[in-house]
C-alpha cells in the first residue's frame, strides 16, 4: 500500500493531466475592431500558438510555468505576463491589463460572457475529433483574418508545409516498424498518442505506423496503466519529457519497465517536450524532435 504523500503526488498528476486536457465546446465568437496586437492575452496554449505563428507575442498568457513544461517550444519572452490558471484567470488582473482581445480555446475557463466584459474575445476550437491539425491551420487563418495578417498566415503555413516535406525522406530507412510516442503520469499510469492526434496526422504525411493501436479520447490520446506497453513487441518508442525526471527514474527502476520489449531491444528515448494539443508550431517541433531522436536511422 502507498504511503498518503505517494497517493497524493498520484492524484495530482492526474488531475494534471485532466486539467491538461483540452475540453471542446462551441466556439463562440465576438468580433474584435481596431485590435492592438501588442496587448492580446491568450487564456490557453493553442491560440497562444496561433499568435505567435503570425509572429505576434501574447500581452499575457495562462500558465506560463506549465507552458515552459509542456509546450516548451517556442518559448515565452519574459515580457509576457502570467494571468493565472487556464482554467481561472485572475480577472482581476486581466482589467487592469486592459487588453485589446482576449483568446481562448472554446470551452476552457470563464465563459465568454464574463470575458467579454472585459475585452473583445475569440474562442478557437481544439479539434473536430479527427483532424486536429486541419482545424489549428483553419484556425490560424481565422485568427489571421481577425488581426488583418493573412499574409503572414499563409507564408507561416508555406514554410510548414515545407517542413514536413523536407523531413519525410529521413524516415524512409526505417521500414515498417512503428512509433509508440508516450509520456510518463505517475508510477502507474503513462499516456499515450495514437490515432486522431496532432501527431498522427504528420506521421500519415511520412508513412510512418503509430504502435498505439488501442483507444484514444476525442483528442486523440489516452492515459493508460504502465503494463499494457509490454504488448508492443516491435517498436520504437519516444517518451516527453516534462520536468519530469525523478518519476521516470522510480518508474526505471520497476522490474515491469525494465522487462518491457523496447526497453531490451534498446529502442526507447526519452525526448524534449511537445505540446500534443497544441497547432502549426508544436507539429514543426515535433518535426524536429522526431527526427533527432529516429532521422536516417534502420
Amino acid at each position: 500500500m502507498r504511503d498518503p504523500i505517494t497517493a497524493s503526488l498520484t492524484r495530482r498528476r492526474l488531475l494534471t493531466a485532466m486539467a491538461l486536457s483540452p475540453l471542446l465546446w462551441h466556439a463562440t465568437t465576438s468580433k474584435a475592431t481596431s485590435v492592438n496586437p501588442h496587448r492580446i492575452v491568450a487564456l490557453e496554449w493553442l491560440p497562444v500558438e496561433l499568435l505567435l505563428a503570425l509572429g505576434v507575442t501574447p500581452y499575457g498568457v495562462a500558465d506560463v510555468p506549465n507552458y515552459n513544461l509542456w509546450v516548451n517550444e517556442p518559448a515565452l519572452p519574459d515580457s509576457v505576463i502570467d494571468v493565472g490558471l487556464r482554467t481561472e484567470p485572475n480577472l482581476e488582473l486581466l482589467i487592469q491589463m486592459k487588453p485589446s482581445m482576449i483568446v481562448w480555446s472554446s470551452g476552457y475557463g470563464p465563459s465568454a460572457e464574463t470575458l467579454a466584459r472585459i475585452a473583445p474575445g475569440r474562442g478557437f476550437n481544439f479539434s473536430d475529433g479527427k483532424h486536429p491539425l486541419t482545424l489549428a491551420e483553419k484556425s490560424l487563418m481565422e485568427m489571421a483574418a481577425l488581426l488583418d495578417m493573412t499574409p503572414q498566415a499563409e507564408r507561416h503555413m508555406a514554410t510548414f508545409n515545407q517542413t514536413v516535406e523536407r523531413y519525410a525522406p529521413r524516415f524512409r530507412t526505417r521500414g515498417n516498424r512503428p512509433v509508440l510516442m508516450m509520456c510518463t503520469m505517475d508510477e502507474r499510469h503513462v499516456l499515450v498518442i495514437g490515432a486522431n492526434s496532432l501527431f498522427q496526422q504528420v506521421l500519415d504525411r511520412w508513412g510512418v505506423k503509430n504502435a498505439w493501436q488501442g483507444e484514444t479520447n476525442f483528442w486523440g490520446s489516452s492515459i493508460v496503466g504502465i503494463e499494457r506497453l509490454a504488448a508492443i513487441k516491435d517498436a520504437d518508442v519516444l517518451c516527453f519529457e516534462h520536468g519530469d525526471d525523478a518519476l521516470y527514474q522510480r518508474v526505471a527502476a520497476t522490474p515491469l519497465w525494465q522487462a518491457m520489449p523496447f526497453m531490451r531491444q534498446q529502442r526507447f528515448q526519452r525526448v524534449p517536450a511537445v505540446w500534443f494539443y497544441g497547432a502549426t508550431l508544436s507539429a514543426m517541433h515535433f518535426c524536429r524532435v522526431f527526427d533527432a531522436a529516429l532521422g536516417g536511422k534502420a
